[in-house]
């Protein structure tokens, strides 16, 4: 609507102004500016853009007051610790089934991560806070030594960070995976990490602390989805595999009685039913042989 009202009141202007130039090369040709003036207000009334107007400026001024509203949320640690919270609740929602994961549950010792996820290897423990004073500070830095010194805080951050990870949280002995996961919320943080701190990132990922943002954890998650399907389809195999074999054995259980049943007591039967059979006929060539006297 605003688009198109725009282009026409361009149009309309655009008119106004050649009509215009018309009367500066032709004197003769008689323009009255106060009804250029009115037909340009007219035209604007018209097309209600004023309110569209209006409106935009309004939408602009709560984009600008969301922004700042978002860069004093990232300020605070309390309040950014909340973002990633419902960021990687969010992300789980989108990929797992609730019965894959749980929020703010103890898991381990009476330690209580932001998030775990039931995988066939454990529970992997997730924490979504992390330190970003200093990442703010070496953003904003415009002098070199003061981008070295935030630097080497930050990182100094982030390592405190991942060992604290590491104690808590990876523990196979109780119950958990042999890693856990620090989830960086941000793209712009996590791409930071990737090309300068590579090497500590390497370092804890043997230790067992993965650094993953929105995108990569996405990607794991659907392949711990996949491999819990693929560990439930084989615990499916084997039970079937355990119940054929029940069968099999109850089967020549069944036999072996059959063949005792048949061999001994059905095959006895038979042969003393024979018997009495071939003592009935004896006993009716008796009879046949009495009425023969008889006559």
């Amino acid at each position: 609507m605003i688009q198109t009202g725009l282009l026409l009141l361009t149009v309309i202007l655009l008119g106004a102004l050649i009509y215009l130039k018309l009367n500066e090369e032709d004197p003769e040709i008689e323009v009255d500016p106060d009804k250029v003036k009115g037909a340009v207000s007219e035209s604007w009334r018209d097309l209600q853009l004023d309110k569209e107007i209006g409106s935009l400026e309004n939408q602009v001024s709560e984009i600008k007051n969301l922004h700042s509203d978002l860069e004093t949320m990232m300020k605070n640690p309390r309040e950014r610790g909340e973002f990633g919270e419902v960021k990687l609740e969010a992300l789980l929602s989108d990929h797992l089934p609730d019965s894959m994961y749980g929020m703010r549950e103890r898991v381990v010792d009476g330690k209580t991560p932001d998030a775990y996820i039931k995988a066939s290897s454990g529970k992997i423990c997730i924490d979504s806070k992390f330190p970003l004073d200093n990442f703010n500070k070496l953003m904003k830095s415009e002098k070199e030594d003061e981008r070295q010194r935030h630097a080497r805080k930050f990182r100094n951050d982030v390592e405190k960070q991942l060992k604290e990870i590491e104690k808590k949280y990876v523990r196979p002995d109780s119950g958990t995976a042999e890693y856990a996961f620090e989830f960086v919320p941000s793209e712009r943080v996590y791409y930071y990490l990737v090309k300068e701190e590579y090497e500590l990132l390497n370092k804890y990922t043997k230790e067992g602390v993965q650094v993953v943002s929105p995108l990569t954890l996405g990607h794991k998650l659907e392949l711990i989805k996949s491999d819990v399907k693929a560990r439930q389809l084989s615990e499916k195999a084997e039970e079937v595999q355990q119940q054929i074999q029940s069968i099999g054995k109850k089967m020549k259980t069944l036999n072996s009685k059959w063949s005792t049943y048949y061999n001994t007591h059905l095959k006895n039967a038979w042969n003393k039913a024979s018997e009495i059979s071939s003592d009935i006929e004896d006993l009716e060539d008796e009879f046949d042989d009495v009425e023969k006297l008889e006559n």
